[in-house]
């Protein structure tokens, strides 16, 4: 991490990345992050301790949102999801982070939230696609966030 924010010891997101790096800016970085069955979960995480929306400044709440829309807007271009899942909702660590999820008509869950019980198995070859055009996509994110 880099910028406004100190590491403090025992924070998970201070301590470690939270995933594969995908972008660290000095305010917020984004993760690709390892979930099952969904092949392109991202967080948006705000580097500095500040755990709810409110803590941030005008101008800071306006570049995190400003991140997470680059960070949706690259997903639908780019993999052409059937939903895009855009929550807060961290109740463990103390950073805000928004996570971003593209959603796909055949995934495990699918119309239900992330964290329900799986509906069915997700097909290998679709995420195997999905997965297959992160690249890309993630290549765009880190142009339009470093643009912000």
């Amino acid at each position: 991490m880099s910028g406004e924010a100190a590491r403090v010891a025992g924070c998970v997101f201070c301590e470690q990345a939270g995933g594969r790096l995908v972008f660290e800016g000095a305010r917020l970085r984004v993760i690709h992050a390892v979930e099952a069955g969904f092949p392109a979960f991202y967080r948006v995480v705000w580097n500095a301790h500040r755990p709810e929306l409110s803590d941030l400044s005008r101008e800071e709440r306006a570049h995190c949102m400003d991140a997470v829309a680059e960070v949706e807007q690259c997903l639908r271009d780019t993999l052409a999801p059937t939903k895009i899942n855009v929550a807060a909702l961290g109740n463990m660590v103390p950073h805000l982070h928004w996570h971003v999820i593209a959603r796909f008509d055949w995934d495990s869950h699918f119309p239900a939230p992330f964290w329900a019980a799986a509906q069915r198995a997700a097909p290998a070859a679709r995420v195997a696609q999905v997965e297959a055009l992160l690249s890309a996509a993630e290549a765009a994110m880190a142009t339009r966030l470093a643009a912000l």
